[in-house]
């Protein structure tokens, strides 16, 4: 008889694979780190840092779009909302425009002080000259021939020395003047020589802009600060003189101005 069948052997279990635990990677160094865990193990910095703080948006967002508030706290009595007026931003438009309305005539001429100040100025000799009076041996032509040994001397106290300037105008900074009929000290001292000048500056459109320079008395060079701007002609006019008396001549020996011409 035959025998009893082999018993069949039972395969192993199968070993049932796990799934992998969950983990957080560190976003500074890029460690595995368990779930459950604040910091990183490795650089023990904080796993999950959290959204950035709020940036506030600049000030011309926030005059052109309202800023919600936070809804208040239960229990509290919120405080009531400052209105932002509608009118805010035409009103700032219309006051920029209306500035710079008011500042355009105004521009030319600070863009010439500018230069004034920031430029070297340059001598600007009349186009032409006259007097109301002179002696014959000294007309008005002597004050402005760049010689100081030779000089105008007016015969009426009350005289008058011009210069034309070239068109359309010049811009006048300083006025050099040298006083008596020479500038050496013991040929100064033998005429009267002016004390105060009366300067006026006529400009293109018919206005006249008048300085006073008081003169030492002194010989040499003597240079005064005398703006004007889109001046054709200036006046001089003596008004006050020192050593003044009889047979003493009052005399001017030069006068030069400088500036900028356009």
């Amino acid at each position: 008889m035959p025998g009893p069948p082999p018993e069949r052997e039972e395969a192993p279990p199968r070993p049932v694979r796990q799934a992998p635990a969950a983990t957080v990677r560190c976003p500074n160094c890029g460690t595995e780190n368990a779930t459950d865990r604040t910091l990183c193990v490795r650089c023990a910095l904080l796993l999950a840092p959290g959204p950035p703080p709020a940036v506030r948006p600049p000030w011309w967002r926030r005059l052109l779009h309202r800023e919600r508030r936070p809804a208040p706290v239960a229990g509290t009595r919120p405080r009531p909302a400052w209105r932002r007026p509608r009118v805010a931003l035409p009103l700032i438009l219309l006051l920029l425009a209306v500035g710079v309305w008011f500042a355009l005539p105004h521009v030319g001429g600070w863009l010439g002080l500018a230069r004034d100040e920031t430029g070297t100025p340059e001598s600007l000799p009349p186009t032409a000259f006259r007097a109301s009076s002179a002696l014959k041996d000294h007309p008005a032509g002597a004050a402005f021939d760049g010689f100081n040994n030779r000089y105008w001397a007016p015969t009426t106290p009350d005289a008058t020395l011009e210069a034309d300037f070239e068109k359309p105008g010049v811009r006048v900074t300083k006025l050099v003047v040298f006083g008596g009929i020479s500038a050496k000290q013991d040929e100064f001292l033998t005429q009267a020589r002016p004390a105060r000048l009366r300067v006026e500056l006529l400009t293109a459109d018919g206005e006249t802009k008048t300085h006073r320079v008081t003169l030492k008395d002194q010989a040499g060079q003597q240079t005064f600060d005398v703006r004007g701007t889109d001046v054709v002609r200036a006046r001089l006019v003596p008004e006050t003189w020192y050593g003044a008396g009889h047979g003493r001549q009052l005399a001017v020996a030069e006068v030069e101005f400088f500036g900028h011409r356009g």
